[in-house]
């Protein structure tokens, strides 16, 4: 067994991990749906901002699915998802004055946690581990 082998999680650590990124990559879908329900109803001056909100919630979807499917595949992606989420909640606790702070920082809150639980659970950081993507190709 290599030091590699030996560094990756448990089949129900791994297992629960992944459960709980395609967890969040379904609700993701759902606020989605809903985001797009909602932009017929949008005011003109916001209409860009709330699409781009709304396609947005593919990306971050799509970035929880990845993980879901291969966490251990991709390097970086874990980090920025939790970078960007732990912005928002902060930056969301800052202005708890404005309308939706208090509800952006718990959902916000909720999928660093979350994402956190299933990066340790998965050990997502072993993508940055020589070879562990494969050989290099760009030589």
């Amino acid at each position: 067994m290599t030091a590699l082998e030996s560094a990756r999680p448990t089949r129900v650590p791994d297992r629960t991990g992944r459960a709980l990124m395609a967890i969040l990559a379904a609700i993701t879908a759902v606020v989605f749906a809903d985001a797009l329900r909602r932009l017929p109803g949008v005011d003109e001056d916001m209409l860009l901002t709330e699409y781009w909100r709304a396609v947005g919630y593919v990306v971050f979807g799509g970035m929880a699915l990845l993980l879901a499917i291969a966490p251990r595949k991709q390097r970086g992606m874990w980090e920025l998802l939790l970078v960007h989420k732990i912005a928002v909640t902060v930056q969301a606790l800052f202005v708890l004055d404005v309308p939706n702070a208090g509800l952006t920082a718990a959902v916000d809150g909720f999928v660093v946690a979350l994402t956190a639980t299933a990066y340790v659970l998965c050990r997502g950081w072993i993508a940055w581990r020589p070879g562990q993507l494969g050989p290099d190709d760009n030589r």
